[in-house]
């Protein structure tokens, strides 16, 4: 019974820990504009799909996975640059409208570039199962959760130590206030972008060797990333990766001991109780914007 909970608790970990980065990249576009980016899915399904192209032209992985990294950050830069920037004196629904529709072109457009079938990409080091703590776990969930405390503290070391990280906070905090003390808020809802399409595309690569990549993944992973922002709080970054892990948990126990079938339930059922019990989420600390 107690290795059956450990088994259940790392793949929810393991799940919640790639909630977690989508999460945030919702919560970085939402502090610097206060949308809500729809998009932020496609980006997890451009990191994948992108790494297993490059892989399958001989580059090594290694590469590869950087290579993915860069191009769903250009594209979100794109996507702000072409799309969101343009808009920007539109009210928050126009702007969320946007983002909806560029979610469809991306998703239609990598119909085009790639196919519509699955692809695997290989795993960082091996899939032969290892035994923790009485739970059987691939090598690449512990890659999925070893590379989500690093962007975790590579982001707390880029929000406090750099000029960047503090305009975004800024930014977060009074966007008027941050504009009169001279800081560009059209850079920083640029740079905020760029960052949120790494962070997605991260997340596509690291679980892409367990679950495998297709042109529609990121709908799915985009509304549970979104459902873990709201349930730990829309805008606030801790809040992120505690939905994450949460939702990730609730997701692994209900299928392990209620029924598998519900497992994509869930983070919907979270989301309305979120919505109507604590619309703040668990850690919230801005209000929530009505659309």
């Amino acid at each position: 019974m107690a290795g059956q909970w450990a088994q259940f608790v790392a793949g929810g970990l393991t799940a919640g820990s790639v909630y977690a980065l989508v999460a945030l990249g919702y919560s970085i576009i939402f502090n610097a504009s206060r949308v809500i980016n729809f998009a932020q899915g496609e980006f997890v399904m451009i990191g994948g799909m992108s790494a297993v192209s490059l892989v399958a032209t001989g580059m090594p992985l290694p590469l590869a996975v950087a290579g993915a990294v860069l191009i769903a950050a250009v594209v979100a830069l794109l996507l702000e640059k072409l799309a969101v920037a343009r808009a920007r004196r539109a009210d928050v629904v126009t702007l969320i409208i946007i983002t909806i529709g560029a979610s469809i072109f991306l998703r239609g457009l990598a119909q085009l570039v790639w196919d519509k079938k699955i692809h695997a990409l290989p795993p960082f080091s091996g899939d032969r199962p290892l035994a923790i703590l009485g739970a059987t776990v691939v090598p690449q969930s512990l890659w999925v959760l070893g590379a989500t405390v690093a962007i975790v503290a590579a982001l707390s070391w880029f929000f406090g130590r750099t000029l960047t990280g503090k305009a975004m906070l800024a930014t977060s905090h009074n966007r008027l206030a941050a504009q009169l003390v001279g800081i560009d808020v059209g850079r920083v809802l640029f740079a905020s972008f760029g960052l949120a399409g790494a962070l997605g595309a991260i997340a596509g690569v690291l679980v892409a060797p367990i679950t495998f990549t297709s042109y529609e993944v990121g709908v799915m992973l985009g509304l549970k990333g979104f459902a873990a922002a709201m349930l730990g709080g829309l805008g606030s970054f801790a809040g992120a990766i505690v939905g994450g892990l949460a939702l990730g948990l609730l997701e692994s126990l209900s299928a392990g001991y209620v029924s598998s079938a519900y497992k994509d339930v869930v983070a919907f059922v979270v989301m309305l109780a979120v919505l109507f019990l604590r619309p703040r989420g668990i850690l919230g600390t801005l209000q929530g914007i009505r659309v």
